[in-house]
């Protein structure tokens, strides 16, 4: 099965994502207490989700190589190229001028990119494979 794809790449353009209506107090998972007072302040999602405009891009994928990341075919990845990549985190990746999403493994001594659905292998990187990590994914936004 090939691995979770990028189809579609724009630079992210500053203000372009919308202010909207945040409520106080966050929604729970049980019954609210009738005493709260309810206000309603706004949110800036370019502030929320964009720390490095200059270096930041929109990115939508296809593939469920990452779905026990939470990245689902159809999704949109907030990344940024600005952000050193560390172990552990989601990337990325360009592997022979394809860009790809994988992880980068916490440890060991073969290179190698992670998926994250057990129906799908790690990517094994060659010594004469031509890897780069473009960006670091902060943020993944999907429909339920």
């Amino acid at each position: 099965m090939p691995p979770t794809l990028v189809t579609h790449l724009s630079p992210w353009i500053p203000g372009s994502l919308p202010i909207l209506p945040q409520y106080e107090p966050p929604a729970r998972a049980g019954f609210p207490s009738p005493a709260e007072d309810y206000t309603e302040k706004r949110i800036d999602l370019n502030h929320q989700l964009i720390k490095h405009p200059a270096a930041t891009f929109l990115i939508r994928v296809v593939g469920d190589s990452m779905t026990g990341a939470g990245i689902h075919s159809g999704d949109v990845l907030v990344v940024d190229r600005s952000e050193r990549p560390r172990p552990g985190q989601v990337v990325v990746a360009a592997l022979n001028s394809e860009l790809i999403v994988k992880r980068i493994p916490l440890a060991g001594k073969k290179p190698q990119l992670l998926s994250e659905n057990p129906s799908h292998a790690h990517l094994q990187v060659d010594e004469l494979a031509d890897l780069k990590i473009w960006g670091v994914v902060k943020h993944v936004i999907h429909s339920l």
